[in-house]
Parts: structure tokens; C-alpha cells; sequence
């Protein structure tokens, strides 16, 4: 239950909310701070992030410069380079200078020690600043009298890699979220408004819903809106990924901070402030990045365990060496040695930056990602189900096949249709004049032209008596169909046109919804994948075969209405098959939420929709396989970055152990800290190089 009395801080970044919680908040505690406060949130956390950045390099450089005298000044590093270099005090400056070192730059192990003490989860700073705190303890004490070496030399390079490997891998995730920054930068900041017949130029944040704004060629479109006069090209491809830019004409809706390539058009403004389009993608990519996934969760468990194992292995080899007769500075070289190789520091980066990395890549490419936990999944997915109208098909009428029987060829029928339908807006017509257009056919005139009300038209054409009919036309007049491919068409359940010469057919003209051309090799795609692509469909049995057979899909369900829809999805994960659906997300929401994961295609300006774990911006099956293959590729990553952040240490920590310090070889807490900045730099690297694969 939400507190309303007391308002809970948070440590780092000072936000206020009403439910207790520390920076890294889980989904759990997203889910009840108020929606206005979640945003506000993670934004500070953003800023907080890059004021971490700063920090972690100002103390490097600094600790890197002190480092340089602590080195000069230890004993051991003389010995090595053949130095002497020795004045009175010397020792107290080594101490002076370590003891900076220390404090400032060991500052954020030291608090972080503290936190994860408080959490009752030991980690990584925990583990860092044990192995820096008895080093520098322990050499303090023999500073002032205490027989034995001064650790003060691996203290500080312990420090500057640890500070070195923290400021990298804060710089990778800050430029893993910089696309979203970008998306801001799209705005312009002024636009054109209309009133009462003058422009005037206004900030773009002055602009409501309902203004009407003049958008020239060039320039950027202020906010989310409609085109109310003008025909042009937007260039999208920074808000879809689509490099194609995209003809728009009135009705049209347009994208804020897409650019108007070609005509001047007037939109009329129908989403600002955080409703745009832009708003939403960077709030669901923030929230997504903040989310945490179980396998982030799991990463978490193990970066525990890692350190009390770490901890314990520690203490083991302090007492082995110990009982062994070694005196107490070796054995406690080795203990330290083998804490800080067994740091767990790149394990808690393992699986965050991957997540981190693959979210913004995604969104970059208009694919946005809801739920953490579904897109996982979506590397699972046995068996994918297609909405067919809006989803395979364009949910346009158009012409898909043409007849031409005796003398005829597919053209003349095709002139003949278009010549008729020319000045009619039945949508029947107007595809068929727009195929004859495409196909550069020139429309003739026609002579003595009659609507004939119910059944169709007729013109003379070249002197020609030609007819464009329905069914009723022929059943009125007993035409008789004597064409096996005009009876496959009308068992495929299309709309025929019949284009008849002196009342016997010549021709047909077949009308369906138009099948997508990316819908075939989406379906190829995801069958070479090994998953299987089903349909599901309002349309009859008849028009739904025939689109399954068109596509290869492996099975259809039709005649299903929409609230039925959910109930298809349950019968076909009774089969203990995992399903993802793909639909509009909005008659298709029952169907969304029931399945394992839910994907809204085609979402435009419409991207908060609640049902969809995945929402793809563009109508384009494709992304479809875009977005399993980002899953399954970021999965991999995880892997790779979990393995590599674990695996070293069956290898390090026998060696930080000192199991072959007969053979002359060992790990120094310096070597040690080199290489667990290295595996962490490598995981970093390694989650940059996840791709969309189209």
C-alpha cells in the first residue's frame, strides 16, 4: 500500500517519492510511484549519472597524478627499477600521499561499503573496499612501527584501475542512452503558426492541439499532426529507421522532428508536449532501460554470492598461508590479491549495459520495447500469430489479379475496366483506374456512357459496346462463367469485376485486400528461424486460404471476432507452444495481453498503446524479425558478458591463491586489479556490437 504521509528520498539523486527504495529501483517499486514521479525520476537518475561520470574521471586523474610520487617512493618499485631514492621522512609522505589516495579517491568504495552493509548485499564495493582498507590499514601500522612491507604502492594503482575501469564503463552506459538525446535534439525550436490569414513565428512549446502551422520544404516539423493542405515527402528515417522517405499527402499524419523534404505543407497540430510521439519513445525507452529483467535479477543473485565467496576464499587463504608458516605480509598479500580478482564488478555491468545497449539500438530503429521480461521471451517464441488486416495486408482494396480470356491480353481487359471507372469514387473503381495507372495505361474516352444502379457500368469504347459488371449483373442476365481461373478467383473469395463485349465475357478483374510485399519474406524469415507463422482474421474462410496459401503460413484461423480473438491464443498455448502476437493494438488487445508476448505493428503516433509489450512503429512485417533476432542476439550478449565475467575467475583465483607459487608464479593485487578492469572493459566493448539484423 502507497504511503501518503511520508515522502521517502533517495540517496543519489535526491528524488522524493512515496515508496521506500534506493536508487536502483525494481519494477516492482516502478509500478507504485505515481506516473508523473516515475518519469521525473529516472530523468534525475539521468543527470545524476552523468554528474557520476565526472566525478569517477576528476578522481582518477587526481589519484593517477598522486600515484605517480607513491610509485617513485615505494621501496619495492625502486628495487625493481634499480633506484635509490631515499630522504628523511620519506616514508611519512609515502604515507601522507597514499592516505589522499585513499580517502579521495577510494571515496566511492568506502560509501558504497556502506550501502550494500545497510542493503544486507555485499557486492562489488564491498569487495573493493575490504582489499583497499586492509592495505592501507596495514601499511599505516608498519609506518609507525609495525614490522613488515608497505602495501601503499598496490594500494594506489589498485585505486587508479579500479577509478579507470568505473569511469569507462559509466562513459559506455551514458553513450548507450545518448540516441535518446538525439531524439530530443530533433525539435526545432521555433514554428510557423497560422491565425487569422498572418504566420507568425512561436516557440514550438507555446504550440495546443487544434493550431494550424505552416511547415516549408526543409525544415522540421514542430509536433505530431495531420496535413490539412499540401502534398510532400518526410524524411523519418531518425524516428523509424526508415532511410525511404515517405510520400505524404492530406489526411496524412505526420511525425514531430521528422523534415519535410519536398512541398510546403499546413498541419494541423494534434499532439504536444509529452502526448508527441518523441516524448513517448524516450519515455519508454527510459523506463524500459530502468526496468529491471530476470536476467538482470540473476546477474544481481550472482554478483552476491561471487563476493561472499571472494570474502570467504580470502579469509581461507589468509589462514592456509598462515598455518603454512608464511609470514602474515604474504599471506595477507594473497588474501587481498584474491579479493580483488574475484571482484564481481563487471558481472553487475555484465547484463545492464547489454540491456541498456539493445534498448536504445531499438528504439533508434523504431523498434520500442514496454516489457523487459516479454522481450526476452521473444528468443523463446515457438509459433507466431499475424492479425491479417492492417498486419499482412496493407487493409487496402486494390486489384490482385487480372483475367483476359479468348484474343484478349490482361492490358486491353485492364484499359477497358479503367476507361469505365474513370469518374466514379467507388473504391472498386478507383482501384482499378490506379492499377491502370501504375501500369501506364492511357485512359481513352468514352462515348455514351450509362450507370447501370446495382450491377455496374457500360460505355462505348473504340466503337466498342464494353460492360463492367458484378455477379448480379450475370445472374440477371444468365451469363455463365466458362472460366476455371474466374471460378478459382471467386473460391479465393476476391471481388470480380467482369468485363463483358456485346454481353459475353471477356475478362476479369479480381480485388482483395492488398497482401504486403515485405508480409512473404517477414513469413520466410521467421520460418527459417524455426518458428511458425499463423494468422488470425475476422475475413472469411474463403479470402483468409487464400493469403495463408500466398505467404506459406502454417495454419489460419478465420471468421474469428475480435473479442474471440484471446480465446485463439489460449487453444494454441494449450499446446505448450510459447506465442507472440502481432496485431493493431487495438482490436487486437485481448489477443495482445494473452499472449506471451505482444507486438503492436504499425503503431505511428499512437505508440502508448497499454496491451503491447512491443511496439513497432513502422507497417512493416520485417521488423518483426528484426525485433526476435535483437532478442535472441541480445540474449547472447548476456551470455557472453556473464560467462566472461565469471568464467576468469576459475583460472584467477587459484593463481591469486598462490597454488603455483612453487613455480615462481603470482598474482600482485595490481596484476589482479589489471585484469578484472580488463574483463570489465570487455564486457563493455563486447555489448556495443549488438545489431539489428533486418
Amino acid at each position: 500500500m502507497v504511503n501518503k504521509i511520508q515522502k521517502y528520498k533517495c540517496p543519489k539523486c535526491g528524488m522524493k517519492y512515496d515508496t521506500p527504495g534506493k536508487c536502483e529501483m525494481d519494477s516492482a517499486q516502478l509500478e507504485e510511484v505515481k506516473e508523473g514521479e516515475k518519469t521525473e525520476h529516472i530523468e534525475k537518475h539521468a543527470n545524476h549519472h552523468k554528474m557520476m561520470v565526472k566525478d569517477f574521471k576528476r578522481r582518477f586523474l587526481v589519484s593517477l597524478v598522486i600515484t605517480i610520487p607513491i610509485l617513485i617512493l615505494s621501496p619495492l618499485i625502486q628495487q625493481f627499477l634499480g633506484l635509490t631514492i631515499s630522504f628523511p621522512g620519506d616514508r611519512y609522505v609515502l604515507f601522507v600521499l597514499s592516505g589522499i589516495v585513499f580517502f579521495y579517491g577510494g571515496w566511492p568504495f568506502l560509501k558504497g561499503l556502506i550501502q550494500e552493509i545497510k542493503k544486507k548485499q555485499p557486492g562489488m564495493m564491498t569487495l573493493i573496499a575490504v582489499a583497499i582498507s586492509v592495505a592501507f590499514f596495514y601499511s599505516t601500522a608498519v609506518v609507525f612501527g609495525l614490522p613488515g612491507k608497505f602495501f601503499f604502492w598496490e594500494l594506489a594503482t589498485l585505486i587508479v584501475i579500479m577509478l579507470l575501469g568505473h569511469w569507462i564503463e559509466m562513459r559506455s552506459v551514458l553513450g548507450a542512452s545518448r540516441a535518446l538525446e538525439e531524439l530530443v535534439k530533433l525539435l526545432p525550436s521555433e514554428a510557423h503558426l497560422i491565425k487569422d490569414g498572418k504566420i507568425i513565428d512561436i516557440p514550438v512549446s507555446k504550440l495546443v492541439i487544434g493550431n494550424i502551422v505552416l511547415i516549408k520544404p526543409g525544415e522540421k516539423i514542430p509536433s505530431d499532426g495531420s496535413i490539412i493542405k499540401g502534398e510532400t515527402t518526410v524524411n523519418e528515417a531518425m524516428l523509424t529507421g526508415e532511410s525511404k522517405p515517405v510520400s505524404k499527402k492530406e489526411g496524412d499524419k505526420v511525425i514531430g522532428g521528422s523534415i519535410n523534404d519536398q512541398g510546403a505543407i499546413n498541419v494541423k497540430i494534434t499532439h504536444t508536449g509529452e502526448d508527441s510521439y518523441i516524448s513517448q519513445v524516450i519515455d519508454l525507452v527510459k523506463k524500459a532501460q530502468a526496468s529491471k529483467s530476470k536476467t538482470q535479477d540473476l546477474a544481481n543473485k550472482a554478483a552476491m554470492w561471487l563476493t561472499i565467496t571472494a570474502i570467504s576464499i580470502g579469509m581461507l587463504t589468509l589462514l592456509v598461508w598462515l598455518y603454512l608458516g608464511k609470514e602474515f605480509v604474504f599471506s595477507l598479500e594473497r588474501m587481498v590479491t584474491v579479493m580483488v580478482i574475484t571482484c564481481p564488478h563487471a558481472l553487475g555491468l555484465a547484463v545492464p549495459l547489454v540491456i541498456a545497449v539493445s534498448t536504445a539500438l531499438s528504439a533508434k530503429n523504431g523498434l520500442l520495447i514496454r516489457n523487459r521480461t516479454a522481450y526476452e521471451q521473444a528468443r523463446n517464441i515457438d509459433v507466431i500469430i499475424f492479425d491479417k488486416t492492417g498486419t499482412l495486408t496493407k487493409g487496402e482494396f486494390g486489384v490482385v489479379d487480372i483475367v483476359a480470356l479468348n484474343k484478349y491480353k490482361e492490358d486491353d481487359i485492364l484499359f477497358y475496366a479503367a476507361c469505365l471507372e474513370v469518374n466514379s469514387e467507388h473504391p472498386i473503381a478507383k482501384s482499378i483506374v490506379k492499377k491502370a495507372k501504375d501500369k501506364k495505361i492511357e485512359i481513352g474516352t468514352v462515348q455514351k456512357f450509362l450507370n447501370l444502379p446495382g450491377k455496374g457500368v457500360q460505355g462505348i469504347i473504340n466503337k466498342k459496346l464494353i460492360k463492367a459488371v458484378g455477379a448480379n449483373y450475370l445472374k440477371e442476365d444468365k451469363i455463365k462463367i466458362e472460366s476455371e481461373r474466374i471460378e478459382e478467383l471467386l473460391k479465393q473469395g476476391k471481388t470480380i469485376t467482369y468485363i463483358l463485349l456485346e454481353n459475353k465475357i471477356i475478362g476479369a478483374i479480381a480485388l482483395a485486400d492488398l497482401i504486403r510485399e515485405e508480409s512473404k519474406e517477414a513469413i520466410n524469415k521467421l520460418k527459417s528461424m524455426g518458428i511458425k507463422c499463423m494468422m488470425l482474421t475476422g475475413d472469411n474462410k474463403q479470402v483468409a486460404q487464400w493469403v495463408a496459401k500466398e505467404l506459406g503460413l502454417d495454419d489460419f484461423f478465420a471468421e474469428v471476432l475480435p473479442h474471440e480473438k484471446s480465446e485463439v491464443i489460449k487453444k494454441v498455448q494449450s499446446r505448450k507452444l510459447r506465442v507472440a502476437m502481432v496485431g493493431d493494438g487495438v482490436n487486437d488487445a485481448p489477443a495482445l495481453v494473452q499472449a506471451d508476448v505482444g507486438i503492436a505493428i504499425g503503431a505511428g503516433t499512437d505508440v502508448a498503446i497499454e496491451a503491447a509489450d512491443i511496439v513497432l512503429v513502422r507497417n512493416d512485417p520485417k521488423d518483426v524479425v528484426s525485433i526476435i533476432g535483437l532478442a535472441k542476439a541480445t540474449y547472447g550478449k548476456m551470455k557472453q558478458n556473464l560467462l566472461w565475467a565469471t568464467g576468469y575467475n576459475v583460472i584467477a583465483i587459484p593463481l591469486a591463491a598462490g597454488v603455483l607459487y612453487n613455480f615462481g608464479i603470482l598474482l600482485t593485487p595490481a596484476v589482479g586489479a589489471i585484469l578484472m578492469s580488463l574483463s570489465t572493459v570487455i564486457v563493455a566493448i563486447n555489448a556495443r556490437f549488438i545489431s539489428v539484423k533486418k
